[in-house]
């Protein structure tokens, strides 16, 4: 069973029909919509801020969610949106991901960035802190550059189908 742990007086909120892989971890101010899935190792820790993730949304194996503390200097909260992917990996730090993105696998993502709707992030990419990436655009590199855009076809067959095989993975188990 996923550890899912209270503190400072916030208790995780899992939305109807998530599946939790049995060493996820989830911690404090994490509120996860419906039909999504937190594989094993993710890490989830709303400790020090709030994490939001929307519906259909899944976050692979290793991945690292966290923020900047509420009473720091300049704060941060996560916020991931619908039918988004976050690799295997991956480190989302107090950024938003809207929706329907592609987080690659070991992509790390910085406090108060933002990814634009229908984002590709490369694997590896690093996207700086506040660094605003444009909706409907692949970036990729060390610091993330935009290269291409995002079709509507590419949109469609790799968004918006590896959130639709995740959740058909979770139903395996």
């Amino acid at each position: 069973m996923a550890l899912v742990r209270e503190v400072r007086g916030y208790t995780p909120e899992i939305g109807n029909d998530t599946w939790l892989a049995e060493t996820a971890t989830i911690i404090g101010n994490v509120k996860i919509g419906e039909n999504c899935s937190i594989w094993y190792n993710a890490v989830l820790r709303g400790d020090v801020n709030a994490i939001t993730i929307g519906n259909h949304t899944n976050i692979q194996d290793g991945a690292v969610i966290h923020t900047l503390y509420d009473g720091s200097k300049n704060p941060s909260q996560t916020h991931i949106g619908n039918y988004v992917s976050v690799g295997h990996n991956a480190i989302i730090h107090g950024a938003t991901i809207e929706d329907d993105c592609l987080i690659g696998m070991g992509a790390t993502i910085l406090d108060n960035a933002v990814v634009g709707t229908g984002c590709i992030v490369a694997a590896n990419a690093l996207v700086l802190s506040k660094q605003i990436l444009e909706p409907n655009s692949v970036y990729a590199g060390v610091p993330a550059k935009k290269v291409k855009d995002v079709t509507p076809e590419q949109r469609e067959e790799i968004i918006k189908r590896t959130a639709r095989d995740y959740r058909k993975y979770a139903s395996w188990y």
